[in-house]
């Protein structure tokens, strides 16, 4: 009998203790679920968007944030900060020091008609951004394939309009700018939310037969590139060169016409003072006039001896002379 009462009792004991552990481990999954769902962080390079039953709420920054858990808000991190790239033509399969490029070719995507109708095998590279989270996210559904779509048939339009010559030599920067233009007009049209930042033309070659004879016209492109700039160099040196000596040249004609002009004004000057001291006493001018141009004659003369010329006997003047200085009544009368 005592087995028979022990029994009811264990079996209503453990019909407590079931309910009891069931209702722990619900509430143990309910709050790690409340936990899990209710806070989300965002890394430096990303934006959240935030949606309130898959419509769109608000934006989050970089941080540790809240949102309603269970799934009633759900965040979504985009990459905004990170540069994108997208290849076409080729595809790399391991970047670093020495980039691995894939044998595979891609001529669906490389292969264009030029303006002047040659075929040309083009490889390049766009890189972008994301600056609208919300539009990358809600407006566009297949984003990858949109992006390659109208990058290829931009550079597609750009090729068609130039002959095979200047794709391949001057107008490689011509096409990379104008891409950069028409695809973030065109992505803007689109709603898309990007933001292409550089279109580079990696690689351009003509058709395999005809590659060496496009070669040898791309080698001699840039000889003559070399050339102008040479010349470019040699005219930049020598053309200012040319133009100081010419200056130079001119400053010194001026500064002796200058001089030229000066002494004229001089000598003018020198010869109006003389010539109003000559009215006033002629006789005294004209003697001081040839004094002055005996001085200059025989000036640094040494021995110099003057006679009057109606001397008939020149010795007693010599002897007379030998000890005493000429006198003034002798010059006067060789001036005579």
């Amino acid at each position: 009998m005592g087995d028979h009462v022990n029994r009811p009792m264990r079996n209503v004991t453990g019909s407590v203790l079931k309910p009891t552990m069931i209702i722990i481990g619900i509430a143990a999954i309910l709050v790690l679920i409340f936990f899990s769902t209710s806070f989300f962080i965002v890394d430096q390079t990303s934006r959240a968007v935030i949606t309130t039953f898959g419509k769109y709420t608000s934006q989050a920054e970089p941080g540790l944030h809240f949102k309603i858990p269970f799934g009633i808000q759900q965040s979504f991190n985009v990459p905004t900060e990170v540069v994108q790239t997208e290849q076409f033509g080729f595809r790399t399969e391991k970047a670093g020091v020495v980039t691995q490029y894939s044998e595979t070719a891609y001529p669906q995507e490389s292969v264009m008609l030029t303006g002047d109708l040659n075929i040309v095998d083009v490889e390049w590279i766009i890189q972008y951004r994301i600056v609208d989270p919300k539009a990358w996210l809600f407006n566009l559904s297949d984003r990858h394939k949109t992006i390659r779509d109208i990058s290829q048939s931009v550079v597609n339009l750009l090729v068609g309009d130039r002959t095979i010559l200047g794709v391949i030599g001057p107008e490689r920067t011509t096409i990379e700018d104008a891409a950069v233009q028409m695809m973030n007009e065109t992505f803007g049209n689109y709603g898309l939310g990007i933001k292409v930042t550089q279109v580079k033309l990696q690689n351009i070659v003509p058709p395999k037969g005809v590659q060496e004879a496009f070669e040898d016209v791309n080698k001699a492109i840039q000889d003559m590139n070399r050339l102008i700039n040479e010349g470019k160099e040699s005219y930049n040196s020598e053309i200012p060169k040319a133009q100081g000596q010419a200056q130079q040249a001119v400053e010194v004609a001026q500064g002796y016409a200058t001089e030229r002009v000066n002494e004229a004004k001089g000598d003018v000057a020198r010869f109006s003072s003389v010539y109003a001291e000559y009215r006033k006493a002629p006789s005294i001018t004209r003697q001081r006039l040839y004094y002055e141009m005996v001085e200059a004659v025989f000036k640094g003369e040494k021995n110099v001896e003057l006679i009057d010329k109606r001397f008939t006997n020149f010795l007693p003047l010599k002897n007379l002379g030998a000890g005493v200085a000429p006198a003034p009544a002798a010059a006067q009368g060789a001036g005579q």
